[in-house]
């Protein structure tokens, strides 16, 4: 029986696609004629997988804040993916900007939608019992999210709110860095000093972060914006979608961390310090902390309303039990 045309065809492809390989297409053709047949378990290395979550306790509902937390990480990572490829993008267009930005903002809508999970998920008295083994370490240290926030904006739009105004893009790169505003949430509120939870996270992150913040210095995601020509620059559906994604990672994200750490860490008593040592109702609040990936995009108004609502209603109801 013949070769079929379109068989050959293809056949002939994989010639000149092989050809500068340094082996004939015929040495390829044994390697598919040896391979097994690829499994789904193989393809997406389960085994491996199913046994990452390994606790330090016997509470069961440790597995369940573990396994929580390594499927948030697993979507910084394509959150990630897709940023790299806005600032990567040489010739970036209104439409490439948005098609990411719309799976940004889908991938952080999962995140938001399934943290009751984190919320109502748990066993309250199994979490506070449970979380003493595992100090210092803290969400705080997730170095992803540190990512996303250095490849999404300039470090001048991270520095802490009380100090900004002194802050621009004039200043070194270490400088900034320095005054980014998370780092105020890891001095121990006794003594004033580092903790631990930050030195550590210092120590073994602060190379890659300043490695990543030079590499983007002018090509950040709020750059690449600015950069488009003004025509693409005014397409509403782009700045909805930038607005939206300020909104889900500045607002929304710290709001449901908001809404686990009242239902867990707050008593009528007293305020349970997070695991990393630091008050969460001064850190966590957007309000407080009034990030911004796009500030040029919000009005006057709506920056000083940064998550205000939410957390007044929060606080407001707390003050109403006393």
């Amino acid at each position: 029986m013949g070769i079929k045309p379109e068989i050959a065809e293809r056949i002939s492809k994989l010639e000149e696609k092989f050809k500068n390989s340094g082996q004939d297409m015929g040495s390829y053709l044994d390697g598919l004629l040896y391979d097994r047949y690829l499994s789904y378990w193989d393809y997406v290395n389960l085994d491996t997988l199913l046994s990452l979550q390994k606790t330090n306790t016997h509470f069961p509902d440790e597995k369940i804040f573990i396994t929580y937390h390594q499927i948030t990480e697993l979507y910084f990572k394509l959150i990630i993916h897709e940023q790299k490829q806005i600032i990567e993008n040489e010739d970036l267009t209104a439409s490439f900007f948005i098609e990411k930005l719309d799976r940004l903002n889908r991938y952080f809508r999962i995140l938001i939608d399934s943290f009751d999970v984190m919320i109502k998920g748990m066993d309250r008295e199994q979490f506070l019992k449970f979380r003493m083994a595992l100090l210092p370490a803290s969400g705080f240290q997730s170095a992803q999210f540190r990512m996303i926030e250095i490849y999404a904006t300039p470090l001048e739009h991270l520095v802490h709110h009380d100090t900004r105004k002194n802050f621009s893009e004039e200043n070194s790169l270490q400088e900034l860095f320095e005054q980014v505003y998370w780092k105020r949430g890891g001095i121990d509120l006794k003594t004033g000093e580092k903790t631990l939870t930050l030195r550590q996270f210092e120590k073994r992150y602060t190379p890659r972060f300043m490695r990543i913040a030079k590499e983007v210095k002018d090509t950040t995601m709020f750059h690449k914006y600015e950069q488009l020509p003004l025509s693409e620059k005014q397409n509403k559906n782009l700045i909805r979608a930038l607005r939206r994604f300020d909104v889900s990672v500045n607002v929304n994200w710290l709001l449901m961390h908001i809404g686990a750490a009242y239902r867990h860490l707050n008593s009528e008593k007293e305020t349970i310090a997070a695991t990393g040592g630091t008050n969460w109702k001064k850190f966590l609040p957007p309000g407080f902390q009034k990030i911004s990936f796009f500030p040029n995009l919000w009005s006057k108004e709506e920056f000083n309303d940064w998550g205000k609502q939410w957390v007044n209603h929060m606080f407001n109801s707390e003050n109403q039990k006393k």
